[in-house]
């Protein structure tokens, strides 16, 4: 499934409305769809490079207002939507964690998440559940996702044949990655707030107030 999912986004590189498609997936990745727009982002810069910086703030734009709607789903439909997206893109047992570093950390997390494989989906949902304050999460969602959308514009633009070979011969090593990196983001976003114990005795606290 993760294949076609793939193939299908890279199809829409092609697209006459290539545009509104990486508008469309930027927004939806940011609170349920799992395949990134950062491929799909590449190949449009890799085709018109003249047109990275356009592409990367649609990117941008398009995942905030996403992330303003995984927000809306945390918000107000956690109970009845967010918890099953939760359990459906597998993120059950890193969404205590994230309600966690929230919390404590507020911003921070969202920065941080922005040059880290964290989910943005999974930070969308959870800010809304404990209830974020919502201007410095639109700030941050910002700053984070226009400095992760720049980056692979540009290293798409200098490197970007090589990179799409990669990924289409590695896709479920890069997966697996992914998964690995996930757990070390949750451990950066520990350690830049202070010393890791420390750290892990506030989020027993923040946990304890997540249902299951």
């Amino acid at each position: 499934m993760l294949r076609r999912l793939y193939d299908w986004t890279m199809a829409k590189a092609a697209h006459p409305k290539a545009e509104w498609w990486l508008a469309a997936i930027a927004f939806i990745e940011s609170s349920f769809f799992p395949i990134p727009p950062h491929p799909l982002l590449g190949l449009m810069c890799l085709a018109e490079p003249k047109k990275g910086v356009r592409f990367a703030l649609i990117a941008t734009f398009a995942s905030v207002l996403g992330g303003l709607f995984g927000y809306a789903i945390g918000y107000f439909l956690y109970a009845s939507v967010g918890a099953t997206l939760i359990q459906v893109l597998g993120l059950s047992e890193s969404f205590p964690k994230a309600a966690c570093y929230l919390r404590e950390y507020d911003v921070e997390v969202i920065l941080i998440a922005g040059a880290t494989p964290v989910p943005f989906k999974l930070l969308t949902i959870t800010a809304g559940f404990i209830e974020m304050a919502l201007i410095p999460f639109v700030l941050a969602s910002l700053v984070g996702r226009g400095l992760t959308f720049m980056s692979v514009g540009v290293l798409f633009q200098l490197f970007g044949a090589p990179i799409k070979a990669m990924i289409d011969k590695h896709l479920g090593k890069l997966t697996a990655l992914f998964a690995v990196l996930l757990v070390g983001g949750f451990v950066v976003i520990a350690l830049a707030g202070g010393d890791a114990k420390q750290s892990n005795e506030k989020c027993e606290q923040a946990v304890a107030a997540v249902p299951a």
